[in-house]
């Protein structure tokens, strides 16, 4: 299948599609390379509108509603194990102690505690007077979810027989060190050994705002996928800092985000939605890169990227982007755990 799929780089939506349905029709236990899938479905930490987010219970419910690939986050333990998690401290907005009492801020950095410690907390329910709360109002609370590490979430979801759904895995490194986290050397060379040592090196794509991680990667391990995570707003402009961006620089590209991305050597682009032109989309896909926008939550802005003809959207809301897709007849993951 996959020599049939190397003897065109970009196959025609209908021939992707069609191998995409077979594939999975047949259990899912093959996975077609990123490159060659006609629209990458992609449940944000898990599915954040409906359960807690990077958690166990997360994923399982995004599988249960049906998406190609789960996108997570990762921060290290101090004493060096991967952890799922988005923030690098604990975050107070759905974080309790071993009493069951909610922790107060700033909560303490992922760095600076072990493992034992982080997974004391229970992270399965948001605290309700949070903003965090508000926005997600279709939560449902798992309490006693803790935060998995990257090992057991690789071992869950094989043992949920999901042997098809790929992984999206970001590393939560800054070169700002505002709050200590892992260098990007250390961090890729955790990531590129746990994903060796699982197997799952087809399955698996690396994703960073912070460009060095990705281009440690690449020098680690050349076989993995790699997506550039890119945001232009006033909470956050990677683009425009070459700290960021491992010393690649905007200008000496034309100012064109696209080629800047290209020049990193990476297969998909990640850009905030609200970034995103239509034009830009065009420039991307003509220089062979696969543009998955983040993270897309209401209908009419699900509806015009797929139109526009993105490669996929990261949502916190899989079961809406489904009706998108569905409306645009783009083919449907099928649900993979029941």
């Amino acid at each position: 299948m996959n020599a049939i799929l190397r003897t065109c780089r970009r196959p025609s939506a209908g021939l992707a599609a069609g191998l995409a349905a077979f594939l999975f029709a047949v259990g899912g236990t093959l996975a077609l390379p990123p490159a060659a899938a006609a629209f990458d479905l992609q449940g944000h930490r898990g599915a954040r509108a409906l359960a807690p987010e990077n958690t166990l219970a997360g994923f399982r419910r995004a599988l249960e509603v049906g998406v190609h690939t789960l996108e997570l986050d990762l921060g290290m333990s101090r004493d060096g194990v991967l952890v799922v998690a988005h923030d690098p401290r604990l975050n107070p907005a759905f974080t309790r102690d071993a009493q069951g009492r909610w922790i107060t801020e700033p909560g303490a950095a992922l760095a600076t505690l072990t493992l034992a410690e982080i997974q004391s907390h229970d992270v399965g329910r948001l605290k309700p007077d949070a903003r965090y709360a508000q926005a997600f109002p279709r939560q449902r609370a798992v309490d006693g979810e803790r935060m998995p590490t990257l090992d057991q979430v690789f071992e869950q979801v094989r043992a949920w027989g999901a042997t098809g759904v790929r992984f999206n895995i970001e590393t939560k490194v800054t070169p700002l060190q505002v709050t200590p986290t892992a260098p990007p050397e250390a961090f890729a060379a955790a990531v590129v050994e746990a994903v060796r040592r699982h197997g799952l090196a087809a399955r698996v794509t690396v994703q960073s705002f912070d460009w060095r991680s990705l281009q440690a990667v690449q020098r680690l391990a050349p076989e993995l996928g790699l997506a550039a995570l890119t945001a232009r707003q006033p909470w956050l402009d990677n683009v425009g800092d070459a700290r960021w961006t491992g010393g690649l620089r905007l200008a000496d590209h034309g100012g064109s985000v696209p080629r800047l991305v290209r020049a990193l050597g990476t297969g998909t682009w990640s850009p905030f939605h609200g970034d995103l032109t239509e034009s830009d989309l065009r420039e991307a896909q003509a220089l062979g890169l696969r543009v998955l926008p983040w993270t897309v939550n209401d209908l009419p802005t699900m509806e015009r990227l797929i139109a526009w003809g993105v490669d996929g959207l990261i949502t916190d809301d899989p079961g809406l982007a489904r009706e998108a897709m569905a409306a645009r007849g783009r083919p449907l993951p099928p649900p993979l755990v029941r």
